[in-house]
């Protein structure tokens, strides 16, 4: 008997793996790279053709996978993920933002207008903005600060307030005010001090937690633990809630290669599809 359960796991697994790989065929496209702008120091904001049907049901927290590679090659194998940075209905247009961390991102950041890219999105979760909420906070880290700039973008045009907390290691690793909306508070730190605050984004967390109805975060895991740590501290019960969106090695993207599972309280969650984006509460760290 516990072998024929056992059995029937495998089998119910494996159909809903390819179930979700069936799904996901219909959002694997090719876009043309339209523009690629320097940002950030050494990142890169990289926008290309999506079909229209994907990018206006594109929302903050999504992502693509990209296939980092030429056509002659099959190194590296798997696809990367990337954050969507914005989603442009009326150009049918996908924006990333792309750091050269690995060889991947470096071929992704060396494309020019004109090239390419095997895309399979947009995939996974959303931010979940709650009805009543009127305050956001937004708290990014590196390129974290992608999906809050889409996020933020959003909520601005829903008439809500947002507060953007950004912190990079220097001023040049910083999203330039300009590409926020006008109406958005912007506060800065950096690890060396030359912008801003002098030391980590989350200790600017604290002043605003009474004002905050909900609190969303970006960035790698070092800046979620200390969020959690500073949250936990000054909040009043569970309130501000706080949503994180997770940074893992999707290679799949369709909860098939079961690379990319965080911890949470009711068990193991892959992130592509689970995720990105949980409830901070939820997550073991």
């Amino acid at each position: 008997m516990d072998t024929s359960r056992g059995g029937n796991a495998v089998s119910s697994g494996t159909a809903q793996a390819t179930n979700r790989e069936r799904r996901s065929w219909s959002k694997e496209f090719v876009g043309r790279i339209t523009t690629v702008a320097p940002v950030m120091g050494d990142s890169t904001l990289i926008s290309f053709v999506a079909p229209e049907g994907l990018v206006a049901s594109a929302r903050a927290g999504q992502f693509v996978e990209i296939l980092c590679r030429s056509d002659e090659s099959f190194d590296p194998l798997l696809r990367r993920p990337y954050s969507i940075y914005a989603a442009d209905a009326a150009k049918g247009e996908l924006t990333i933002l792309v750091r050269p961390y690995g060889r991947g991102s470096r071929w992704l950041c060396g494309q020019p207008p004109g090239a390419s890219l095997d895309v399979l999105g947009p995939l996974g979760n959303t931010f979940d903005i709650a009805a009543k909420s009127r305050n956001l906070l937004m708290v990014a880290g590196g390129v974290g600060a992608a999906p809050l700039a889409m996020l933020t973008n959003a909520a601005i045009r829903g008439g809500l307030s947002v507060t953007y907390l950004m912190g990079a290691m220097t001023a040049d690793g910083l999203l330039p005010s300009q590409l926020l909306p006008g109406q958005v508070e912007y506060v800065v730190a950096t690890d060396d001090g030359s912008q801003g605050h002098r030391g980590f984004v989350t200790d600017l967390v604290p002043d605003y937690l009474l004002w905050a109805d909900q609190v969303f975060a970006c960035g790698p895991e070092a800046m979620f633990r200390s969020l959690r740590s500073v949250v936990l501290a000054n909040r009043f019960g569970k309130h501000p809630p706080v949503q994180v969106s997770v940074e893992r090695a999707m290679a799949c993207g369709v909860g098939a290669c079961l690379g990319c599972v965080v911890q949470t309280r009711s068990g193991m969650k892959a992130s592509c599809v689970d995720g990105p984006v949980f409830d901070m509460d939820q997550v073991v760290w």
